[in-house]
């Protein structure tokens, strides 16, 4: 198979954000009190909702697209849907990093960096 290694990309993606966006979902009140004092010296702490939703949608759209994209490429070999869930998926990583940053968590920032490697490698790959 000619795929695995862009497939399994895309796996790991699927599961950072379809978890993540449930999460979000499920525990929705207890995200954003959390993320109200997280980001309660930033220039973020009255958009919390707001940019939680933004980052939600684009977390959803990430792993909805990578389905779909794993999907596609073992019944045609095609990557278009992958790349589109790849590239949503740094996306929402690059959102999540500049929260982390304007928050001033360099540990978190430092942790997405490392889920970004891989969303990046998707995007070389299925391009």
């Amino acid at each position: 198979m000619n795929n695995t290694a862009s497939a399994l990309i895309l796996v790991f993606l699927v599961i950072t954000f379809i978890t993540s966006a449930h999460d979000k979902v499920f525990h929705w009140n207890d995200n954003v009190n959390w993320l109200k004092e997280h980001f309660g010296k930033s220039i973020l702490k009255n958009t919390v909702p707001l940019s939680l939703a933004i980052v939600l949608f684009v977390e959803l759209l990430a792993g909805i697209l990578s389905i779909i994209g794993i999907v596609q490429l073992y019944l045609n070999g095609g990557r278009t849907f992958g790349f589109y869930g790849a590239v949503f998926s740094c996306v929402a990583l690059l959102f999540l990093l500049l929260g982390q940053r304007l928050a001033k968590d360099y540990d978190g920032a430092r942790t997405i960096a490392i889920y970004f490697i891989p969303a990046v490698m998707a995007v070389f790959l299925l391009s």
